[in-house]
Parts: C-alpha cells; sequence; structure tokens
C-alpha cells in the first residue's frame, strides 16, 4: 500500500491518523499513517493538510491539485484522486452516512460513456450528504417557532446562525469555483490523468522513431505539428467544463434556497420575539397605570371617596378592569396597524 499501514497491523505511530481509502469500486480499507505518507500518495503540499485540521473543522474548501483533490465540507474531510479516496476520521457517527452512501454508489457503477468521473461523483455525494445533513434542523427550528416555546427558540437561534455560516461558507466556495473555469477545469483529475498518459505516450513515440531512423526535415516537421496540435487539444479541452459547472450550479441553487430559508426563519424568530416584546410592553403600561392610580390614592389627598363604606373592592376591581380595558385597545390598534402578526 505504498507505506499505508492497515488498522490493526501495527500500534499506531505518533502524529498518524485514521483513515479509509475507497477504491474506483468501492471496496474500503481502513489505515493509520502519518501527514508524509498522505503527501507523497497524493502529491499534495504539507500545507494542504491543515485545511484538513481541527482549526479548519468548520470550514469549507476545495482546492485542486495536479493529481488530487483536497476537500473539506464540514464533516467530510477527504483526498480525492482520479482513482481513489482517502477519508480522514471515518468512524464518526457524523461521517457514517457519506460512508455509506459512497461506498453504496461506487459499487453500483456501471462504467457508461456519460457517467461523471469518478471525483465528480465523489463530490456529488459529499454536497448531498451537507445538503441532507442540514435540511433537517433547518425544519426542526421552522416547526418549532411560536410564542409558546420562545424561551427553546431563542436557545436554537444559536445553532440557525452556525447552520446559516455552514450553508454561506459552502455555497460561496462553489460560487468561487463557478466564476473561474480555469479553477474547476484543474478539478477534472480523471481528464488531466489521461491526457498526461497520452502526452507521455506521444513523446515515447516520437523519441523512439528518432532513434531508429534519421528523421527527414518533413518528418521532424510533421513530428512536431502532432505534439503542437496534441497540446492544443489538450488546452482547448482543460475549459470544457460543463459537466462540472451544471454539478456545482445544481448544488449552488440548493444551498441558495438554504440559505433563503435559514434567513426566513430567522426573521421570523425575530418578528415572534418582537411580537411578545410588543405585548409585554402593552401590559406594563396597564400595569403601570393601574399602580399610577392606586398610588394616587396612597397619598393621602383630602377626597370624598375615604368617607364612603364598602368602596374599595368596586374602585380597585373598577380601576383594573379599566386598564385590561385599555391594554386590549392598545393590542387591538396595534393589529390593526398590522404591529403584531
Amino acid at each position: 500500500m505504498g507505506g499505508l499501514v492497515p488498522k490493526g497491523g501495527k500500534k499506531k505511530t505518533a502524529g498518524s491518523r485514521l483513515w479509509m481509502r475507497f477504491d474506483l469500486t468501492g471496496k474500503t480499507e481502513l489505515l493509520e499513517c502519518d501527514k508524509s505518507v498522505i503527501i507523497q500518495r497524493a502529491g499534495i503540499p504539507p500545507r494542504d493538510l491543515r485545511i484538513l485540521g481541527p482549526v479548519f473543522s468548520h470550514s469549507s474548501n476545495i482546492i485542486a491539485r495536479e493529481k488530487a483533490m483536497v476537500v473539506n465540507l464540514e464533516v467530510v474531510r477527504a483526498i480525492i484522486t482520479a482513482q481513489e479516496v482517502l477519508l480522514l476520521d471515518p468512524l464518526s457517527q457524523e461521517v457514517r452516512p457519506f460512508v455509506d452512501q459512497l461506498r453504496q454508489q461506487l459499487a453500483s457503477r456501471k462504467g457508461d460513456e456519460f457517467e461523471l468521473p469518478f471525483e465528480f461523483q465523489v463530490l456529488e455525494i459529499a454536497l448531498e450528504v451537507l445538503e441532507k445533513d442540514a435540511y433537517p434542523c433547518l425544519d426542526d427550528l421552522a416547526k418549532n417557532v411560536s410564542t409558546k416555546n420562545l424561551e427553546r427558540v431563542r436557545g436554537l437561534k444559536t445553532t440557525l446562525t452556525r447552520l446559516l455560516a455552514r450553508v454561506q461558507k459552502v455555497r460561496d466556495e462553489i460560487e468561487h469555483l463557478l466564476d473561474d473555469d480555469e479553477d474547476m477545469s484543474h478539478l477534472y483529475l480523471t481528464r488531466k490523468q489521461i491526457q498526461n498518459q497520452q502526452f507521455e505516450a506521444l513523446v515515447a513515440t516520437s523519441a523512439s522513431n528518432n532513434n531508429v531512423a534519421p528523421v527527414p526535415h518533413t518528418g521532424r516537421l510533421n513530428s512536431y505539428h502532432r505534439t503542437t496540435s496534441f497540446v492544443n487539444s489538450v488546452r482547448s479541452d482543460d475549459y470544457d467544463v460543463e459537466d462540472l459547472e451544471m454539478l456545482l450550479e445544481a448544488y449552488f441553487m440548493q444551498l441558495d434556497g438554504t440559505r433563503n430559508k435559514i434567513l426566513s426563519v430567522r426573521e421570523y424568530i425575530d418578528d415572534t420575539e418582537d411580537y411578545l416584546q410588543l405585548t409585554l410592553t402593552i401590559a406594563s403600561f396597564a400595569i403601570v397605570l393601574d399602580t399610577l392610580i392606586a398610588g394616587l390614592f396612597a397619598m393621602n389627598i383630602p377626597c370624598q371617596l375615604y368617607n364612603v363604606n364598602n368602596l374599595f373592592g368596586p374602585f380597585v376591581g373598577g380601576t383594573s378592569s379599566g386598564c385590561f380595558i385599555i391594554f386590549l385597545l392598545i393590542l387591538s390598534y396595534a393589529r390593526w396597524k398590522k404591529l403584531l402578526g
């Protein structure tokens, strides 16, 4: 396995981490290896592994290198090549849906001519798992917004803000890719691998022909033109990113819809809080008015009402009822003016 040690083969060394390897057919293998082995195997610079570290655990990045794609989409942190996937921390509960879905989909690949390349299928599953993880939380929040459980909703508001940040980061990363065809072309790992193999074969053939017999000047020109034509065709193919663009646009629209729904739910929570706050303010005004009347009569101001027997009960009841009626009138006015929903 080129330095990768299957789990259980030997004790975990310092600095090694647990990975799961997927091949093109969906077969998996648990591995323990350190950074140097991963860097050498995937052909990525050391700084790219920092993106998969705990510091960037809540970040979202999709970075393309010559032979690999470094993906950090929330819980899915992986290195994808044209031949395999190296998934970090595969035994965690949050990653389990991605592992199951990836294994199932890769095992059912038919190899059709119009099938997405291997790396894009993995990327699509990662985005799909992220979306499925976000929607239940959002739907739960949307169903629980009411004045009856406002205290609980306020506690969930932090979760909503965190969810919005997560969706926004992934949305921004996809938008960044969609804005640059060159960045999208670098994600075509399978195409780059095939092109490199074809170019190496062409160069080897040209070198073999030169070694077999002297090539006339016109022959060298034809060889040069063939090589130039191949390079130009490679460059033109590099910017054919329609498949990836359609894939990313579909998930961009879904994430944009999720983002708008989150903003709507958060606005609904804010409106519910404002509703309760305005209602309490009106109620406080009515109570203060009743307290003011009671305070005035407690100041021992000369008044004939003090000499009337059995007036205390009706007076207190009347003033309290009057203040309650004032509360209802102000509340109705606020509803009429659509200050309250």
